[in-house]
C-alpha cells in the first residue's frame, strides 16, 4: 500500500513524508523533485517558460512512470490532485492523506520561498483563495490530518495512529 500526502503548498508534505516514510520503513518519493530531475529543470522555472497547463501534464506524466515497486510514501504537489486522473490514480494504488494546514501556517512556512502560485510579496488573501479552491479536492482524501502547531513528530504519529 502507497501513501499519498497531498495538501497546499507548505502544508509539511515533503518533510512529513521523509520522516512517516523513515518510521514505516517505505520508500520516500518527492514528486516535484522527480520532476526536476526528469525535466532538468525547477519547477518555477517550467511554470515560467512553459506555463501551469504544461507543468501539470509532466506532473501527470512523471507520476504515472515513478517505479512503485514497493511500499512508498509520495508527496505529491499541492495542485496534484486538482486532475481527477491524478485522484483515481492514487486511489487507486494506496491511501491519500490531506495534510490540512490554515492559510497563516502556510504563509508562515513558505514567506522566504519562491512558489509559481505565489509570487512575492507573498498576498496572504491569494493563498486562502487557492486553498478555498481547493478544499473540495482535498476533502476527498482518505484521511485528513490537521497540521496546525504540530511538531513533525506529532503529524506523523497521527498519521501512522489513522493508517
Amino acid at each position: 500500500m502507497h501513501i499519498f500526502l497531498t495538501g497546499m503548498m507548505g502544508s509539511g508534505k515533503s518533510a512529513v513524508g521523509q520522516k512517516l516514510s523513515k518510521e514505516l520503513e517505505y520508500m520516500f518519493i518527492d514528486l516535484d523533485k522527480e520532476i526536476e530531475s526528469k525535466n532538468g529543470q525547477s519547477i518555477s522555472q517550467i511554470f515560467s517558460e512553459e506555463g501551469e497547463g504544461s507543468f501539470r501534464e509532466k506532473e501527470t506524466q512523471t507520476a504515472r512512470e515513478l517505479n512503485l515497486t514497493q511500499p512508498a510514501v509520495i508527496a505529491t504537489g499541492g495542485g496534484f490532485p486538482i486532475k481527477e486522473v491524478n485522484r483515481n490514480w492514487m486511489r487507486k494504488s494506496g491511501k491519500v492523506i490531506w495534510l490540512k494546514a490554515s492559510p497563516e501556517f502556510i504563509l508562515e512556512r513558505i514567506k522566504d520561498q519562491d512558489r509559481p502560485l505565489l509570487p512575492k510579496p507573498i498576498d496572504p488573501e491569494r493563498i486562502g483563495l487557492i486553498l478555498n479552491d481547493r478544499i473540495p479536492i482535498y476533502q476527498q482524501a482518505d484521511l485528513v490530518i490537521e497540521t496546525d502547531n504540530l511538531s513533525l513528530e506529532e503529524v506523523v504519529k497521527k498519521i501512522i495512529g489513522k493508517l
